[in-house]
């Protein structure tokens, strides 16, 4: 073999090595995304089943069930237009109460109910993950309704 078809196959082998590197760099980040939906999304049927994900919104007030001696745990997500069941098993965050903003992470069965595995929830008074406000302001605009038209206050 002559030294210019040694150095084609050694080339070769470098860019075989590197496009399997990143192909193998990409797969592996493709796992590890984690989508956000709100509780619109998921009514609306575009969150996935049975894949990971993360939803949002602010706990109703009243929705919080718990049996005692169990670390079983349903509540309600609402975005103020659509509400989403949520059943976690495990300890929640000592700032997690009704009327306060989380995250959850988990899947989203056959029935509709969020599973999550893991439950994240505003860290003080001001704090909110910016999804969970983002997705807010979002549905208190579209929800609140326009004033009426008025003689000096004439609408467009």
């Amino acid at each position: 073999m002559t030294p210019r078809r040694k150095r084609l196959w050694v080339v070769l082998g470098i860019l075989g090595g590197v496009a399997a590197s990143v192909a193998l760099a990409v797969m592996a980040s493709r796992e590890n995304i984690m989508f956000y939906f709100d509780p619109t999304q998921i009514a609306d049927g575009k969150a996935p089943q049975h894949k990971r994900f993360r939803v949002g919104g602010m706990v109703v007030k009243g929705s919080v069930q718990r049996n005692p001696g169990d670390l079983q745990v349903r509540f309600v997500l609402s975005d103020f237009a659509h509400e989403v069941p949520v059943k976690y098993s495990g300890v929640l965050p000592d700032l997690f109460r009704e009327g306060q903003g989380v995250i959850a992470h988990g899947t989203l069965d056959g029935g509709g109910t969020f599973v999550a595995d893991e439950v994240l929830a505003k860290h003080d008074e001001k704090y909110m993950p910016p999804e969970v406000a983002a997705s807010l302001k979002n549905k208190r605009a579209a929800s609140t309704p326009k004033p009426a038209a008025t003689p000096g206050n004439p609408q467009t």
